[in-house]
This record gives C-alpha cells, structure tokens and sequence, in this order.
C-alpha cells in the first residue's frame, strides 16, 4: 500500500522550488535594479514636476482674482464692508496655493464704473476662478486636489455671495 499525505521528499521538492523560485527571482542583469531605482525617481521627479506646474496656475489663477477684489475695492469704497471678508479668504487661498512664491500682478481692465457691475463683475471672476480650479483638480495628484476642491467650493460661495451683494449694492 501507498502511503498518502506528505512525505519527506515531497516536503523537500517544494521547499527546492520554493527556493529556485526566490533565486531566480532576484537574478536578472545588474542594471534592472539601476534602472528600476532611476526609472522610479524619474517618475517621482515629473509628478512633482507636473505638480509645481498646475500649482503655479492655480495660484496665478487666484492671484489675479485677488487684484480684481484690490481694485474693486479701491474704485469703489462703499462695497469694502461687503468685500474684505472675500477677499481675505482669496488672499488665504492664494497663499496656500503658491506656498510663497509669486509677486503681484497687474490687471490690464480697470472695473466697471458702476459699483454693482463692478460687484457683478467680481461674481463672474469668482465663478471663472472655481471653474479654472475644478478643471485643474482633475489632473492634480490628491493632496492638490483636496486644496484645489475646497478653494473652488470656496470661490462657488463666493460668486453665489457675490451676486446677492450685487442686488443690495446702489449704483
């Protein structure tokens, strides 16, 4: 009779190709763990590439909502009261975004006269900039595009605001 079960020499065969296995495994040319290593680090490099990249956007992108609140705001005075909260979290949001980076910019369209189209205006800029942010979340690796979702929530707000601001605000 046959014994059934495992038997010392099965036990050993397994354990040989176990390890032939593992052996192999690890042999190959000296470069793939060279090229392995680079190949990883050039794909690390180019994220963070790609990631300054939509970061710089996205900041200039807010940077330039941030002139259009300043010269709102110096055009027309009386909406200061209404705006500066806004404007302070724009002003948080650019910060966070360009992580001290960036100078001032200068917008080349001075607001409308009208100190409700000016608001009016500043309700669209709002609504472009979280548009431009969401747009921009969708390419961003998740820690960038945790930030860039609550700035664009953030700006959707404000453009709602904004608008409602724009209906309180005489000519």
């Amino acid at each position: 009779m046959r014994r059934t079960g495992t038997t010392r020499r099965g036990a050993l065969t397994a354990t040989g190709a176990i390890a032939l296995g593992a052996t192999l495994a690890g042999c190959g040319d000296d470069d793939g763990g060279g090229r392995k290593d680079t190949t990883i680090a050039d794909a690390r490099a180019a994220a963070a590439q790609v990631e300054n990249t939509l970061r710089l956007t996205a900041a200039t992108t807010s940077r330039e909502l941030l002139v259009q609140y300043d010269q709102v705001v110096k055009a027309h005075p009386r909406t200061e009261a209404g705006l500066t909260p806004l404007r302070d979290a724009v002003r948080a949001h650019t910060t966070a975004l360009s992580q001290g980076e960036g100078g001032a910019l200068a917008l080349s369209r001075p607001p409308a006269t009208d100190a409700k189209a000016a608001v009016k205006e500043l309700a669209a800029a709002e609504r472009r900039t979280a548009d431009a942010h969401t747009a921009t979340l969708l390419k961003a690796p998740p820690e960038l595009a945790r930030l860039l979702a609550s700035i664009a929530a953030a700006g959707a707000a404000h453009a709602y605001l904004l608008t409602e601001l724009a209906k309180e605000t005489s000519s």
